[in-house]
C-alpha cells in the first residue's frame, strides 16, 4: 500500500496517465473524468482525440468520460479532484489481445513492438498537444507519423 500525502494547496501537474491492460475490450482507449465546467471537460477530450489521430490502434469511440462511484478510488478520479483545473487525468487501457483495423473481423494481435509503438504515439501526442497550445516552437524536427 502506498500512501501519498499532499499539501492543502492545489498541485500543478499537467498530465497524469495510469496505464492498464484490459482483458475484454479491443484496442487502446481512455477513461477520463467529467466536470461541471463544460470548457474543462472539452479541454480534457483534446488529448484522446489527438492520440486517435496518431495511433491506428487507439479508439476514441471506446474512450469514456465518467464519474462512476465505483471508480472513486482510482488514480484518475482521486487526482482529478485533488489537482487544479488545468490538470488532465486519464486511465489508458490497452487490450491484452488485439486491436481492430478496418472492421470487426480484422483483429491484429498485439506484440511487444505494437505496445512500444503505441507508447511512441503517446509521446508524439504530447508533442502535438503542446504544439497545438503553442508551448513548443515548430519545427523541432520532422516527426514521421507511424500510424
Amino acid at each position: 500500500v502506498v500512501v501519498v500525502v499532499f499539501p492543502q494547496q492545489k498541485i500543478n501537474l499537467e498530465f497524469y496517465i495510469d496505464i492498464h491492460a484490459h482483458s475484454t475490450m479491443m484496442n487502446g482507449f481512455m477513461y477520463g473524468n467529467i466536470f461541471e465546467d463544460e470548457e474543462r471537460f472539452q479541454r480534457q477530450a483534446v488529448f484522446p482525440k489527438l492520440l486517435c489521430q496518431n495511433a491506428e490502434d487507439f479508439s476514441y469511440s471506446s474512450t469514456s468520460f465518467n464519474r462512476d462511484a465505483v471508480k472513486a478510488g482510482t488514480g484518475r478520479r482521486f487526482l482529478g479532484g485533488l489537482l487544479n483545473d488545468t490538470s488532465y487525468c486519464y486511465t489508458l487501457e490497452v487490450s491484452f489481445y488485439s486491436y481492430l483495423l478496418g472492421g470487426p473481423t480484422s483483429a491484429v494481435p498485439y506484440t511487444e513492438e505494437a505496445y512500444m509503438k503505441l507508447g511512441r504515439n503517446v509521446a508524439r501526442t504530447f508533442l502535438d498537444y503542446y504544439r497545438l497550445n503553442s508551448l513548443v516552437e515548430r519545427p523541432l524536427a520532422p516527426t514521421p507519423k507511424t500510424r
